[in-house]
């Protein structure tokens, strides 16, 4: 077992290291991180500049790149073996609902899922760090139960795991999940430079808008941790008929 580990919080970020170290004796690990935090970055892949690669004293690869960067690198060109599992996190906060969009953690472990790796993001549902051994102790009991008896699929599959930050997190019943949907992000926030310019800070995230029953925002909230499979395909297929209808008029001139 070869096992890729990533994340968007930086290669020096606590959770990285937990998730690491929950890792141990489950095969070789590769570790190739930011060099800074790049959350919220998405999917996006920096196009246009050359990227670096180096090594931290403790064996650690870190990029200085986004998260897709540095898994893209990873399987492209660094690692000498493509790895068997794909890991991002341990987050340092919720990626849940629509923030999977914009998340740079899941789109790490997305990439992994895009070369048909299997993936699995990990985050932490407040942010801190509060109770981070216990959601290290989560994501060793995840990956040994999926390890034991993965998807009976030769396709790649991708979850998206979060975990409630309790010290008993490692007790807590799992939830598969979908995604739930949140409100419109707060106002931009206004402030004025040193040279009296305007800039903005991109607001917080709004609250939970669906969050019923079966949505991870409900989960977690009831105290589960929610385990959410995730695909790519952002196709409207129940729309398609409908488009065919709408543009089948003629030609577009």
């Amino acid at each position: 077992m070869r096992i890729l580990i990533a994340n968007d919080d930086g290669y020096l970020a606590p959770g990285l290291e937990a998730l690491v170290r929950a890792c141990a004796g489950l095969g070789e690990i590769d570790v190739v991180a930011p060099e800074q935090n790049a959350s919220g970055t998405s999917n996006s892949l920096t196009l246009n500049r050359p990227l670096s690669v180096f090594s931290a004293p403790n064996g650690y690869r870190y990029v200085n790149g986004t998260p897709s960067d540095c898994v893209h690198v990873a399987l492209t060109g660094v690692l000498r073996q493509r790895p068997d599992l794909v890991l991002s996190g341990i987050n340092n906060g919720a990626n849940m609902g629509d923030d999977t969009l914009y998340s740079g953690t899941v789109a790490a472990a997305m990439e992994g899922y895009l070369f048909g790796v299997p993936a699995i993001a990990f985050s932490l549902v407040e942010r801190g760090w509060e109770h981070l051994d216990a959601a290290a102790r989560v994501a060793r009991a995840i990956l040994e139960r999926v390890l034991a008896a993965p998807p009976r699929s030769a396709a790649p599959w991708l979850l998206n795991v979060n975990i409630p930050n309790r010290a008993d997190a490692d007790r807590l019943p799992l939830a598969v999940t979908r995604l739930g949907r949140r409100h419109s992000s707060k106002p931009a926030i206004r402030q004025t430079n040193p040279r009296g310019e305007p800039i903005y800070w991109i607001g917080p995230a709004g609250d939970a808008r669906e969050a019923g029953d079966g949505t991870d925002f409900h989960a977690t909230a009831v105290g589960r941790i929610s385990v959410t499979p995730l695909q790519i395909d952002l196709t409207e297929h129940r729309m398609v008929g409908a488009w065919r209808d709408v543009l089948a008029a003629g030609a577009v001139e």
